[in-house]
């Protein structure tokens, strides 16, 4: 097993970029920090390209790692270094980034959620994780919206990656499918005129759009929903923010929650 002490090292450099899009999609890869997140992915059977750990992480994980990962020891100051933050919980592993397509003419079934344009990653990890505690089938990032696997998102994730369809695409092309295949698309709103998501029927098969943080989903979006909903609010907060009226908007609308 090698071991690493230096944030100049060749190893090191490589796990850095992988904070950057450009080095994800350069290599195909993304971190994942923390043993949760590691073991998320070892039930999942996700491609493991490498695991760096600390040595006291190392030798208290390291058994339930897939054989043959190569392996890396490293110092508490690697670890920061990888992380980008001060207090990493020292285990780290590089995996492949999902590689496949999904067309929405072939959906039928299931609660999908829509992101329009949520730019805060923090927001995009948590609607995620929501959405796979709600029992949804898949979310779609649209355009705008940050990238799933940024270092913040993942974290916020918490894993739910491995549990549900995350993808990109259009959700123009999303609404206009699921609407075909008969399934009601309902979009969020903060607006009085809008529909109460208490008179909306629980169900197993809706897609829901949530918004951009400042200036909601997009006009076009709105224009092609089955309804548009609102979420009455009783003190002086002029809004909530978008995770929470997401997470309220996905356990109201999933029958069974």
């Amino acid at each position: 097993m090698d071991r690493i002490l230096s944030n100049q090292n060749s190893h090191v450099k490589a796990w850095s970029k992988l904070a950057t899009k450009k080095g994800r999609q350069e290599n195909r890869t993304y971190l994942l920090d923390g043993w949760h997140l590691v073991e998320e992915a070892v039930k999942a059977g996700a491609k493991f390209h490498a695991v760096m750990a600390t040595e006291e992480q190392m030798a208290e994980h390291l058994p339930d790692v897939p054989h043959g990962v190569p392996a890396f020891e490293i110092s508490a100051e690697v670890a920061k270094h990888i992380a980008g933050t001060n207090t990493p919980q020292g285990i780290f592993a590089e995996i492949s980034l999902p590689d496949k397509t999904f067309n929405p003419s072939y959906v039928h079934d299931g609660a999908w959620l829509l992101l329009d344009n949520i730019q805060d990653p923090g927001n995009v990890g948590t609607l995620i994780r929501t959405a796979d505690a709600a029992g949804f089938k898949g979310v779609v990032l649209g355009a705008g919206t940050a990238d799933v696997f940024a270092p913040k998102v993942v974290r916020a994730m918490q894993g739910s990656q491995f549990h549900l369809e995350v993808l990109n695409g259009d959700l123009n092309e999303w609404v206009d499918a699921l609407t075909a295949n008969n399934l009601p698309v309902y979009g969020s709103q903060l607006n009085e005129s809008a529909k109460s998501y208490r008179d909306v029927e629980a169900s197993t098969q809706f897609g829901l759009i949530v918004g951009n943080e400042g200036q909601g989903m997009s006009d076009v979006l709105a224009e092609k929903t089955t309804a548009n909903l609102y979420i009455p609010l009783q003190g002086q907060a002029e809004s909530l923010n978008v995770a929470i009226a997401g997470g309220i908007l996905m356990f109201s609308l999933v029958s069974g929650n």
